[in-house]
């Protein structure tokens, strides 16, 4: 738990139901957890542009509501951590649960013919999307969103493995690059939460540029919201590989990875 001090800032009392390890307002007094909030830039920029990209390049509008999804969760969690409001908590939290439920639809969906739609699964997902809400604003139990959350996941987990496995074997490298980076977020994670105390007695003790290295909700924000973007990726490549869009994997600046089209063979 962080100290009482670390608690006087421009929002106020905190009202969350949860307590991360960046000590309060320690950068500035308009934000609660200075790199826990401007982690978040890398699920809100990038995405951004991605769903852009997909209205130009006229991609179904399921993968321009993941991306748009996606900077939503962004944006959500930069409000929750800069506040640390409850009401805050839940713009982050319940759309994590509504991101994931469109990429397991995106997901389900990759091997029909455009433009179609599942209202069988729709309507699964999106039931199972208000129960969760409804159950979650009742209990107010983190432990309940995080293992819903962690459902639909899996359930994303298993249907790239089937893919990368049984129908798009070259596509292992982008799949598994995917999960793998989402895990390894997941490892800071509980790194963050189970050696809290550790990891402030660390920072007192060593420069601050070094100790901004141990944020490690920080590092969660920004490995898995890349590889939730190369996910999302993912899917789209290979619905698109489906439909004989020949997507390609491009950098920009030889650095950020985005899914380009070369143009259809004229027959």
């Amino acid at each position: 738990m962080a100290p009482a001090a670390d608690r006087e800032g421009y929002w106020g009392p905190t009202t969350s139901t949860l307590d991360w390890c960046e000590e309060n307002y320690s950068v500035t007094r308009y934000i609660a957890e200075f790199w826990n909030t401007v982690s978040n830039l890398i699920m809100i920029i990038p995405p951004m542009f991605g769903a852009i990209q997909s209205v130009r390049d006229g991609l179904e509008k399921r993968y321009i509501a993941s991306y748009l999804a996606l900077t939503v969760v962004g944006m959500g969690s930069w409000c929750f951590h800069m506040t640390l409001k409850y009401e805050m908590q839940l713009l982050d939290e319940l759309p994590m649960i509504y991101s994931c439920c469109i990429f397991v639809y995106c997901m389900f969906e990759c091997f029909k013919i455009k433009n179609s739609v599942n209202y069988h699964l729709l309507f699964t997902l999106v039931l199972f999307s208000l129960i969760v809400t409804t159950v979650y604003l009742k209990v107010k139990e983190p432990i309940f969103h995080q293992v819903m959350y962690g459902m639909l996941v899996f359930t994303l987990v298993l249907r790239s493995i089937y893919i990368v496995t049984w129908v798009y074997p070259w596509l292992r490298g982008l799949g598994y690059t995917s999960l793998g980076i989402f895990l390894l977020g997941f490892l800071f994670w509980n790194i963050d939460n189970i050696f809290c105390d550790s990891l402030r007695d660390f920072r007192k003790k060593v420069p601050p540029i070094i100790g901004i290295t141990t944020q490690f909700h920080a590092w969660w924000h920004i490995l898995t919201g890349l590889g939730s973007y190369l996910h999302i990726l993912f899917s789209l490549y290979t619905r698109t590989l489906y439909l004989r869009y020949r997507p390609k994997v491009k950098f920009l600046f030889g650095i950020w990875p985005v899914i380009l089209f070369e143009p259809l063979r004229k027959h």
